[in-house]
């Protein structure tokens, strides 16, 4: 299958935005990048409390497999992280690499 990459922006709770990023760093990044994902950047909006990535998937398998995959691993179950107890609001948006 084709590359895939989605732009995720997160609202997250007040007060709890660098707590997330540091979860989000120290738990999900190694584990993402283990299950063959590639994570493009990332970068806090500290206006609008929001967290912002990129992440992409080009592999034998289409990105929503990959991910359903990922949150169905053991290793994820195992961080006992629940976004919601984080996360407002979530958008995801598959976007094309263009420059």
């Amino acid at each position: 299958m084709g590359k895939t990459t989605q732009l995720r922006t997160y609202t997250v709770r007040d007060g709890l935005l660098d707590e997330w990023v540091d979860r989000w760093t120290r738990e999900i990044v190694p584990l993402r990048l283990a299950m063959g994902f590639e994570i493009g950047g990332a970068w806090v909006d500290r206006d609008r409390n929001q967290f912002l990535w990129f992440i992409s998937y080009e592999g034998p398998e289409s990105f929503a497999d990959r991910n359903a995959a990922y949150w169905a691993s053991p290793a994820r179950e195992a961080m006992n992280l629940d976004p919601d107890d984080y996360l407002l609001r979530t958008e995801e948006r598959t976007v094309e690499e263009k420059y």
